[in-house]
């Protein structure tokens, strides 16, 4: 069954919007990411193809449509996702967004949420600091990000 409910609203949704938007970077024509794989917008990869344009409005809608996409898939992995404190929650949702729903529903990141361990998921959310097989620092700065913003939920 899939979950149509989300916590991505009001205010929330202006968070993650600037929070990942600012990690991805807005590119409006389609380029190679770090592995090579064609991408456009704030990091959108799906159907995309070198020589794709698109505007700052369909990059904006493209992003939140995703964004709901991924928490949706993310909220099908987490027992009690209703129970996480909301920055944590958006941090999640933007590691989600940037790794990939099936990492993130086989991450330890996961399952440590799942035990309401939100320290440890926050610890775990760092690891993916990698592209290509190799360490990247644009991604360790993110995750660090996200750490930063996970644990003012975690201890909230």
């Amino acid at each position: 069954m899939k979950s149509t409910k989300t916590r991505l609203a009001g205010w929330v949704v202006a968070l993650i919007l600037a929070f990942v938007g600012t990690w991805e970077g807005l590119r409006t024509t389609a380029y190679r990411d770090i592995i090579g794989k064609p991408t456009i917008c704030y990091g959108e990869t799906l159907g995309v193809k070198m020589g794709d344009t698109a505007t700052k409005a369909q990059c904006d809608a493209m992003l939140l449509k995703s964004l709901k996409r991924h928490e949706a898939g993310m909220r099908r992995c987490l027992k009690y996702p209703d129970k996480i404190p909301i920055k944590t929650y958006v941090a999640f949702v933007s590691l989600t967004y940037n790794v990939g729903v099936g990492n993130f529903c086989r991450s330890t990141a996961r399952r440590r949420l799942n035990a309401g361990d939100w320290s440890g998921a926050c610890q775990a959310a760092t690891w993916f600091n990698r592209a290509g097989g190799r360490k990247v620092q644009g991604l360790v700065n993110r995750r660090q990000a996200e750490y930063k913003l996970c644990m003012q939920g975690a201890k909230g």
